[in-house]
């Protein structure tokens, strides 16, 4: 028996319908239908209440509705033996990829300066640049900033990425570790993170890091909010050192009101939106990881937990 939840009851009719046209020879149940939680072998789910996992005592797998697994990580309800999965991709990576190709392109064109000169009532043109004079750093070189990664570099910009253990992506430069992230920074008119929320990686942009990129760089932020210290980037703002950001992920969301980051003239806000799951992608991966496991197959995209992705 498969157990599917989400907060949003309209979403969960919407993935029973698309389960259960996936694999027809499943049962599928949600909290509302669900008589015999002694019977749930697998979750399929996005935020689900507090203690769902502690009353399924056959529960073998969980498998997330999004990349980000790290909410799944600090429960006290999930038995360390119960695999987790993660979505690889769920039609994420295209999205992300016009996210920061978005930002990307408006710091090429300046748009980001063009739009402080409308609200101070200035007209001045500034010299234009092309796709091969800006160096465009990604952090995080995994499934979906590998495809980010060699998408900016088709684009025809300088793109180099980073990840804490060795990888080779074809056409990018690629590093790892500390010195490798300090190579990176140091070398990024555009620093792009797409990085999950690990105990390495909080708190990994900090005031020193991020005062590593060149003077005049820009920030984005689409891979989680506590990434971030988000005092020494407004900071960094302030001072100048870093001409602009534009960032979808917050260590609180929604951002709470007042905060300096929504009235800041060099941010850009996005409520999390940068790559959202794609119900029929996602459908379709989870169908073929759940019909693996069937199979006696080990499933794809199964979380390290020492590792937390």
């Amino acid at each position: 028996m498969i157990l599917i939840h989400t907060p949003s009851p309209k979403e969960v009719a919407a993935y029973l319908a698309l389960f259960r046209a996936a694999l027809p020879q499943q049962q599928f149940v949600t909290l509302d239908t669900l008589t015999q939680p002694e019977r749930v072998r697998h979750v399929i789910t996005w935020g689900p209440p507090p203690a769902l996992f502690a009353g399924l005592p056959a529960l073998q797998a969980v498998f997330a509705l999004g990349a980000g697994v790290d909410k799944l990580l600090t429960r006290d309800d999930l038995a360390p033996d119960v695999a987790i999965y993660r979505l690889l991709d769920g039609g994420m990576a295209a999205q992300m990829t016009e996210y920061i190709r978005y930002g990307v392109l408006g710091y090429q064109r300046h748009m980001d300066v063009y739009r402080r000169q409308q609200a101070a009532g200035q007209w001045k043109m500034l010299a234009p640049r092309t796709p091969q004079q800006v160096r465009v750093g990604v952090l995080g070189l995994g499934e979906i900033g590998g495809s980010v990664a060699q998408a900016l570099a088709a684009d025809g910009y300088c793109v180099s990425g980073w990840s804490r253990s060795a990888k080779t992506v074809p056409g990018i430069r690629c590093h790892h570790g500390a010195d490798g992230l300090a190579t990176l920074l140091s070398g990024s008119d555009v620093l792009a993170c797409v990085l999950p929320s690990t105990p390495e990686t909080r708190g990994l942009l900090d005031h020193e890091r991020l005062a590593a990129l060149p003077a005049g760089a820009m920030l984005i932020n689409a891979g989680r909010g506590d990434l971030l210290e988000q005092n020494a980037l407004l900071a960094l703002l302030d001072s100048g050192h870093l001409r602009c950001a534009q960032l979808d992920v917050f260590d609180v969301e929604p951002l709470p009101g007042g905060h300096a980051l929504w009235s800041h003239p060099a941010v850009t806000l996005t409520p999390h939106i940068a790559a959202i799951t794609l119900r029929p992608q996602a459908v379709a991966q989870i169908a073929a990881n759940l019909e693996r496991l069937a199979a006696g197959l080990p499933g794809l995209g199964q979380v390290v937990r020492g590792r937390a992705y």
